[in-house]
């Protein structure tokens, strides 16, 4: 953690071990650290000049080398400067040096807006070959402030799933909201189940549809990326990345359409389950099957006591467990209880 405020692997590691002691020596930090002793005395040397740490008390009118036991002199000790005092500069100047990349990062945006924004150069950039598409896909992930939607189908080309996982991880700890609207035949497999069910823990927002007609991922409404198919591309995987334009528009409400109109999904212990959407309600007759068979029914006492054959309470009982995503009866209960079925 103290990378992030400047100092080095060699140095954090020091500075944490002094943490848990009063004083200790060079030698006794290089064998709890496991850094050569030579290369510690350097290091203390490094957290002294930097006001980190200070020589303890005993032997302070020594300067903090490794020379000392060489000239038999009992070794120098060392102990940490209070954090609070020592650490803060360096925080300071972390929190300047984030202003100055964000104020930079504004000036190049807006310059680029400024000398590259001719309309028909502007909307639309064509990004080819695999590195290349997957570069700008996390780009746009990791770039993300407020808000990713996605259009997830099929198996992945240019971006592996656990690289998108990644990315994703690191957006959800920013606090980015993100919503996904996926295929069916996306969630086939056991391994896409696992990462789905960690992804909706996580905070992701999933729906499900039947299908779709692109792959997409849209970053902030400033930009997104589709999947394009390039006859003079050497069939490398290829994509076009559209600016703020209409287009973009476009796109955000063909994904706010989609998302209205899909199914969201909940994890149980058994799996991940779709929610019906209002046109994929039970009918008051499957219902009545359902109290029976809720109540211990089996299929051949609901029949007769429905006045239906067992072949008719069969097939309602099995759109009952597609509407629900249910694999079994006892699942069909449960999402029957979460829905407010009965």
């Amino acid at each position: 953690m103290l990378q992030a405020l400047g100092l080095g692997p060699a140095e954090e590691a020091v500075y944490t071990a002094l943490l848990v002691r009063p004083t200790a020596s060079a030698q006794e930090l290089a064998r709890q650290t496991g850094l050569e002793q030579a290369e510690t005395a350097r290091t203390l040397l490094d957290l002294a000049t930097r006001g980190l740490v200070a020589v303890g008390t005993e032997a302070e009118s020594r300067a903090p080398d490794s020379a000392d036991c060489e000239a038999g002199l009992q070794p120098a000790r060392y102990r940490l400067t209070p954090p609070s005092v020592a650490l803060a500069p360096f925080l300071v100047e972390q929190r300047n040096a984030l202003d100055r990349a964000e104020t930079a990062f504004s000036m190049l945006v807006e310059q680029y807006r400024n000398t590259a924004a001719h309309p028909a150069g502007s909307v639309v950039e064509v990004v080819v070959g695999v590195e290349q598409v997957a570069h700008r896909f996390h780009q746009l992930q990791r770039g993300a402030q407020r808000e990713l939607l996605l259009f997830l189908l099929g198996a992945p080309v240019a971006v592996p799933r656990e690289d998108a996982d990644m990315s994703e991880s690191f957006a959800l700890d920013r606090g980015v909201d993100f919503r996904v609207v996926a295929t069916k035949d996306y969630l086939d497999g056991c391994d896409i189940q696992r990462d789905v069910r960690a992804s909706i823990t996580a905070g992701v927002e999933l729906r499900l549809v039947d299908s779709l007609p692109l792959k997409m991922v849209v970053s902030d409404r400033e930009h997104a990326m589709v999947p394009l198919d390039m006859v003079d591309s050497g069939s490398e995987p290829s994509a076009i990345l559209v600016h703020r334009s209409g287009l973009l528009t476009a796109l955000v409400h063909l994904f706010e359409k989609e998302w209205a109109q899909a199914r969201p999904l909940y994890t149980t212990t058994t799996g991940v389950h779709a929610e019906p959407t209002v046109d994929q309600q039970p009918t008051e007759g499957e219902l009545e099957v359902l109290a029976l068979l809720l109540a211990g029914f089996s299929d051949r006492r609901a029949a007769s006591q429905l006045g239906l054959s067992i072949r008719t309470v069969e097939r309602r009982t099995r759109r009952l467990m597609d509407l629900a995503g249910a694999d079994s009866r006892l699942q069909l209960g449960w999402h029957a209880a979460r829905a407010g079925w009965l």
